[in-house]
């Protein structure tokens, strides 16, 4: 198609994750898609981490030799210490919608977003906003300095089919940054629905950090 390849986020259950050839599946499937193992991030929610953190340790660390990426889900919802951050190879923060939704009308909400993102950037973790529905909630985040938004403001998810066309197009110019270059990356990223993917588009921002989107 002429694009450049980009992540495919797969989530993960608790169940597929304790499941003793989790990792030979994730390596048979690199295989037969002959998809780049740092193009797969799995994500998994602070729950499953919590469970046999020595396991999961093991786990992750054979993963994370293959080159896969992990991404913490629903992220400052569960009640784990956040010493596993220190261990295990977390690649990107996602934050819990839930913060999100009130950030612009609950200081509380909104410090939990800025600190989350900030702890991100301290451990160099990239970190995605999830749930973003509103204009100003994306200018929040964009003074943050978040990384990533994912939320219906941006798209609703779409089939693999509809992927290519939103590439080629200029369909996210109410994300644009005032004055300021829009430059596309695309990635893939499962979404609830069997067949349905959201895309990732990159928007460049302040704070010397690159911002994306998840359509």
């Amino acid at each position: 198609t002429g694009h450049r390849a980009g992540v495919v986020a797969v989530n993960v259950s608790a169940l597929q994750f304790r499941e003793a050839q989790f990792v030979e599946t994730v390596r048979r499937v690199l295989k037969e898609t002959q998809l780049p193992a740092p193009l797969l991030e799995l994500e998994v929610t602070e729950s499953v981490l919590m469970h046999g953190p020595d396991t999961v340790a093991a786990t992750l660390n054979e993963l994370a030799a293959l080159g896969v990426g992990l991404a913490i889900d629903d992220f400052g919802t569960g009640y784990s210490s956040l010493s596993y951050l220190k261990h295990f190879p977390v690649r990107r923060l996602k934050i819990d919608q839930s913060f999100v939704r009130e950030m612009t009308h609950d200081a509380n909400s909104g410090a939990i977003v800025e600190a989350i993102i900030a702890l991100g950037r301290v451990l160099k973790m990239s970190v995605v906003a999830e749930g973003v529905e509103t204009q100003q909630q994306l200018e929040a985040l964009r003074g943050f300095g978040c990384d990533d938004v994912q939320g219906y403001f941006v798209r609703r998810p779409a089939s693999a089919a509809d992927i290519a066309p939103l590439c080629a197009a200029d369909s996210f110019a109410h994300l644009r940054p005032a004055k300021r270059a829009f430059q596309r990356q695309p990635s893939m990223e499962r979404a609830p629905h069997a067949g349905f993917c959201t895309l990732l588009l990159r928007i460049p921002g302040g704070h010397g950090f690159d911002r994306h989107a998840l359509a």
